[in-house]
């Protein structure tokens, strides 16, 4: 009766198993029936093994197999049974939902309950990810928000995080006297001590320490490529350094927050220039930071007077005291020079009526108007940096506008120019100069009027030198980026259109065949030829081009040929005027151009 008395046992045990598979999704009242029916079980069998078991046992057993368990992987379970559990379960879930979410101001709140290490990670995520879009402007406002989002965490010691191109310090540093060192590589910042492989090293003074209760935050923003375009400027490493407390605007400190930077990489050309992220306009700034910096040194120090966000700004290395002082001279000596030339450039063309009937002399004597305005205020500009803000407004208007007058009648000499030489023929234009003055007075004065009015506070007092912005002062456009690309943009397409037109005046003066015996009448064709193409470059701005190789390894030789070459522009223009209406003769009639009638 073996088999008899093993299987009331193996049915028994199988029966437990089932039972306890059933307890996991009934528990409470299942114990007690499952129980019951046990019992009663056992005492209706007919085998004599489970008869003489002692039946508590039996029960005990049963009970302590059918006994509710704890499922690790029900999330019911844990939601209903216990509360911790089911907080951290709803955290972990809205947090995942506000990572997902694509609103910055969802995922980087400032406000709300408590907020915890789990949203700094999620904010940063997401303000990582931004970066890598390579949107500037959106990243300004990204890098703001979690600024300020990383401020509301509660801290209560010094906690560092890392997130992607991200890198953050939480602290709390409580009186300090001394002051505080912080050290930040790639990936890890600490407080209090040095690291190795430091990108940066921070030290905080200790007056602004010692009544600091709130949460200071340190962040290092790096972006993965290049978005900046400063034409002769690029932010070092991509990276900013921002330093905050939460609630506190920090400026004005009497001990400078001292921010080194490691293992600087200078060239001969370029000078590293120590400057903050202003968010409400967009754009860098040097004031309140100074530059603690010497050709050959690695590190560069930012001495500044506020908390923000830092940087570095790799510009063209400036010139010397020495040099700085010549270009001065030679432009007041050149400018003054050029601006009696052209008035009395312009008398005569006034004095000599037969002259009005040359439609060429018509638009040179405008392009004479424009750099006589264009010289005077640039004369007077630097004194009127010095007198009210409404004079030095009208001073950097005009000085603005003259200049993009310059540039309009030089390229419509060029216009001129063209139909002279390529169109030749049927190049009858009604109202020809009336057209010409609409064009290069028309849309300087469009120009400057929208750059006046779209941009509050666009004219004003602009320092001489960026990278010395307490030096000399004179009055212009301070806006960079309306400067670019009212100035140098428009100019690009000038010069590229007038750079054409003189190499088409140089095929029609040299691409004739020659005379095999080059005799004197030759040599004295070639001298004509040879003037004629200097004065048309002095008409058509050639030497204005020069402003391109103003930079990097010419940076010096540039400026002084810039300086030089464009503040006589007048007075060469002066010339070419005289030898023009001297070799007209008495007979200017004959020197009228097809297109004279309007």
């Amino acid at each position: 009766m073996r088999l008899c008395s093993s299987c009331p046992l193996v049915w028994i045990s199988g029966f437990a198993l089932e039972v306890r598979k059933i307890s996991f999704e009934a528990c409470g009242l299942w114990n007690m029936m499952i129980s019951m029916f046990t019992f009663n079980f056992m005492m209706q069998s007919s085998c004599s093994s489970v008869v003489r078991m002692k039946w508590w046992l039996l029960v005990w057993l049963l009970l302590f197999l059918t006994r509710d368990g704890e499922p690790q992987n029900s999330k019911d379970t844990v939601r209903g049974d216990n509360p911790n559990l089911s907080e951290v379960w709803d955290e972990k879930e809205g947090l995942e939902k506000d990572c997902n979410n694509g609103d910055i101001y969802q995922s980087c709140k400032v406000s709300g309950p408590r907020r915890v290490f789990g949203d700094a990670e999620c904010c940063m995520t997401h303000v990582n990810t931004i970066l890598d879009s390579r949107k500037p402007n959106i990243g300004f406002q990204a890098i703001e928000r979690l600024q300020q989002s990383l401020e509301q965490i509660e801290v209560n010691e010094t906690t560092s995080l890392c997130v992607g191109q991200l890198v953050a310090l939480l602290l709390k540093p409580g009186r300090r006297r001394a002051g505080l060192h912080i050290s930040a590589s790639d990936n890890h910042a600490i407080a209090g001590a040095a690291i190795n492989n430091s990108r940066v090293n921070i030290r905080l003074p200790g007056d602004f320490l010692s009544s600091l209760s709130d949460t200071m935050l340190f962040c290092m923003v790096t972006w993965p490529r290049s978005i900046w375009n400063f034409t002769s400027e690029e932010l070092y490493q991509n990276r900013l350094l921002g330093l905050s407390v939460r609630g506190k605007n920090i400026s004005g400190l009497r001990e400078r927050v001292n921010i080194t930077v490691n293992t600087v990489t200078v060239n001969e050309t370029q000078s590293p220039r120590c400057v903050f992220l202003n968010f409400s306009t967009k754009s860098f700034s040097s004031s309140g930071c100074w530059t603690i910096w010497e050709p050959g040194q690695t590190d560069v120090t930012c001495s500044c007077d506020h908390l923000t966000y830092f940087g570095i700004l790799l510009v063209s290395a400036p010139l010397s005291d020495t040099d700085e002082a010549v270009l001065t001279y030679l432009s007041v000596i050149g400018c003054s020079l050029s601006l009696v030339a052209l008035v009395i450039t312009l008398l005569l063309f006034v004095v000599k009526r037969k002259l009005h009937e040359d439609v060429s002399m018509k638009v040179h004597a405008n392009l004479a108007v424009a750099l006589i305005l264009l010289n005077a205020h640039f004369l007077s500009s630097h004194a009127a940096a010095s007198s009210s803000d409404s004079t030095c407004f009208y001073v950097a208007l005009a000085l603005h506008y003259s200049l993009l007058a310059t540039f309009s009648w030089m390229a419509l000499e060029s216009f001129h120019l063209y139909l002279l030489l390529v169109r030749v023929f049927n190049i009858y234009i009604r109202r020809y100069m009336l057209k010409l003055g609409l064009a290069g007075w028309s849309l300087p004065a469009a120009i400057v009027t929208v750059a006046a009015f779209t941009e509050p506070g666009a004219y004003g007092r602009v320092a001489l030198n960026i990278a010395d912005p307490n030096g000399t002062q004179i009055c212009y456009l301070r806006n960079s980026a309306l400067k670019m690309a009212s100035t140098l943009g428009l100019f690009a397409v000038v010069f590229a259109f007038n750079l054409v037109m003189l190499l088409v005046t140089v095929q029609r003066l040299f691409g004739f065949p020659h005379r095999k015996r080059f005799g004197q009448g030759e040599r004295g064709r070639a001298k004509q030829n040879i003037s004629t193409l200097l004065g048309v470059s002095t008409l058509l701005g050639i030497t204005w081009g020069l402003v391109f190789f103003s930079f990097g390894h010419l940076s010096t030789v540039g400026q002084y040929l810039f300086c030089i070459l464009n503040s006589l522009q007048g007075f060469f223009i002066f010339l070419w005027f005289v030898l023009s209406w001297r070799k007209s003769g008495p007979s200017t009639a004959s020197s009228k151009t097809p297109s004279s009638s309007s």
